[in-house]
């Protein structure tokens, strides 16, 4: 059997089952964010929220994704069907595939790549795609307003996600989450992550992650009071459902991406406890609770007051944290904060 999996068909055997396990993992998750962020929501509001389809309501979201299922697809006369269709599977294809490099332990990863950092970016890049798609083939002013909406806003925050990330890889000196996780295993376990040196980051990085996944208070592209729900309003049944699981998947690799740049990953934040998955997905759904929070807690910004802070104020700020970090690193400011780790050691 062990030299089985030696042999071209073993290995992609593995491979296959690695595959079904992130995509159950992700899945799974999925149902319970959905709930926990109707729960959280709820009770900032004082209401129950979800509690009639199972045990505490934890099967609500179960129920609500058969009923989408089992829905008829309607489709408006004019719209272009094959984009029409496309739109939301590529919104989900491209959010689920970005897990592809996402370590949850030390060697827990689909693919091990060196341009992870790259990748990711290039993939999260390419998701504005499935919503400028869904409003250009809706056939409708509103969903197109609402898709170039989220088409500016989305460049617009990964701009300073990019340059944010760029000084923790000065930091690392890789691109490779494996590496970036390592390079915070310090003796002072909470205090070695990277949110200690880059502390202002984490700020602009969580607000930057808001506005790149259309979350409240940046849900500008779905504004109900001016634009009927935006690019996702002619959408119904599975359609819909597929948008609604690629933003919520989206979230999801924000927390994680969030945890592994500057908290550390799977490290435990006590020296001398073990590390592993558990200090993983426990991060992850700390972060997305700080989602949900923000959410139920924040008004909606203005367009213009949208645009303004990611240009005037996050761009130039993440360009000139860039600077500052290449210089410490490079002069070994601040006891060597900044370059306490290399590739080879």
């Amino acid at each position: 059997m062990a030299d089985f999996f030696n042999t071209p068909g073993g290995i992609a055997i593995i491979i296959l089952a690695q595959v079904i396990a992130v995509v159950a993992f992700v899945m799974i998750s999925l149902l319970f964010l959905v709930y926990g962020d109707r729960k959280i929501w709820a009770a900032v509001q004082m209401r129950r929220g979800p509690n009639v389809v199972g045990a505490y309501g934890l099967l609500q979201s179960v129920a609500d994704a058969l009923k989408y299922v089992v829905k008829e697809v309607v489709i408006p006369a004019g719209a272009d069907r094959t984009v029409f269709i496309l739109a939301p599977l590529t919104s989900f294809v491209l959010a689920m595939i970005a897990w592809a490099v996402i370590p949850f332990n030390d060697g827990w990863v689909l693919s091990d790549i060196n341009v992870a950092i790259l990748y990711v970016f290039a993939v999260s890049s390419l998701e504005v795609y499935g919503v400028i798609m869904g409003g250009w083939a809706s056939n409708s002013k509103y969903p197109f307003l609402g898709s170039l909406r989220s088409a500016a806003q989305m460049i617009s925050y990964e701009v300073s996600i990019g340059l944010i990330i760029i000084g923790i890889i000065i930091s690392t000196g890789s691109m490779n989450f494996g590496h970036i996780v390592e390079a915070q295993d310090g003796r002072f376990g909470f205090f070695s992550w990277y949110w200690l040196p880059h502390f202002p980051m984490v700020f602009l990085f969580f607000i930057s992650a808001l506005a790149e996944t259309n979350r409240p208070p940046f849900d500008l592209p779905e504004a109900e009071s001016e634009l009927v729900a935006g690019y996702q309003v002619e959408y119904s049944a599975t359609p819909f459902l597929l948008f609604m699981a690629g933003e919520y998947i989206a979230i999801f690799l924000m927390c994680a991406l969030t945890t592994l740049l500057f908290f550390g990953g799977w490290l435990s934040p006590i020296p001398g406890l073990p590390d592993g998955v558990l200090w993983m997905v426990a991060k992850m759904a700390f972060f997305f609770f700080l989602f949900a929070m923000v959410k139920a807690i924040t008004p909606r910004y203005r367009y213009d007051q949208l645009m303004r802070l990611g240009w005037k104020v996050f761009l130039p700020f993440s360009l000139a944290w860039v600077v500052f970090v290449a210089f410490a690193a490079k002069f070994d400011w601040f006891w060597g904060a900044f370059a306490r780790w290399s590739v080879g050691g």
